[in-house]
């Protein structure tokens, strides 16, 4: 069976997109999906997506991790995907989907580049030691560092991801370092478990932290550079909850091909 796919990118983190709305699979194996997404032996992703039909939505996102398991939400993932409905003609320029962490609603710009997400509210944030620990669609580690350019972030972040505390779920892990005009963060991902080029819940994961650690209250926008190039975490907040979050960043449609399944 030949099955059309394309590949996206968001800031780095890249996706293997199918149109599952009238597509004959049914059930997809989870070492087709490993396999699919492995960088020697398959197109190589960070994960893997179906665009599904939806009666009370736009469509439905499904999430895959590169390891071949149903994953939790991906924010750049999700950018990704409203570019890639939009490619369709599913979307125009705004749309309500829904994800594995309920719906969300997401801008476009007409050239097709550059989508706005919004994210879900967070109202709780808690501590390990110095490190902030909350769910922004997937849960989250952040821990400030000096000198993130030259950390062994892929030691640390399993280390961190596979300790007592966190061994049985996993944990995404965020290194941030504070430079003068953005965030730069580097980010070990469960599912993938390995350092990525981006995580768009993990960056938008570390702006609440640093809004949080600084007390700093109203309509918030911190620019973040990753690995991968540069995203922007919009949200208001309040003291206590964080409200009306938007990722926003690129969205690029690499290359398209069929796969034999």
């Amino acid at each position: 069976m030949n099955i059309k796919f394309h590949k996206y990118q968001g800031a780095g983190n890249d996706f293997i997109l199918i149109d599952h709305r009238n597509s004959e699979i049914k059930n997809i194996d989870n070492k087709i999906v490993a396999q699919l997404c492995n960088r020697r032996f398959g197109i190589g992703a960070d994960g893997l997506m179906f665009l599904l039909a939806s009666n009370e939505y736009d469509f439905e996102m499904a999430y895959y991790n590169a390891d071949g398991n149903l994953g939790s939400m991906c924010g750049n993932g999700g950018r990704c995907i409203v570019a890639f409905a939009k490619h369709l003609g599913v979307i125009g320029s705004e749309t309500n989907f829904l994800a594995v962490d309920g719906p969300h609603y997401a801008k476009i710009t007409a050239e097709g580049n550059w989508v706005e997400l919004q994210m879900i509210d967070v109202e709780s944030i808690n501590k390990d030691e110095n490190a902030f620990v909350l769910n922004t669609g997937s849960p989250h580690y952040v821990k400030e560092v000096e000198n993130l350019a030259g950390l062994d972030v892929y030691t640390h972040g399993y280390n961190i991801r596979n300790n007592n505390t966190y061994k049985v779920n996993g944990i995404n892990v965020n290194f941030v370092e504070k430079k003068s005009d953005h965030l730069f963060v580097r980010t070990f991902e469960r599912g993938v478990e390995d350092e990525t080029y981006a995580c768009g819940t993990g960056v938008t994961a570390v702006a609440m932290a640093m809004a949080a650690q600084q007390n700093q209250l109203g309509h918030i926008e911190t620019p973040i550079k990753v690995l991968g190039g540069n995203l922007q975490i919009n949200f208001n907040y309040d003291g206590k909850k964080f409200t009306d979050v938007f990722l926003c960043g690129p969205a690029e449609r690499v290359f398209e091909g069929e796969l034999n399944l």
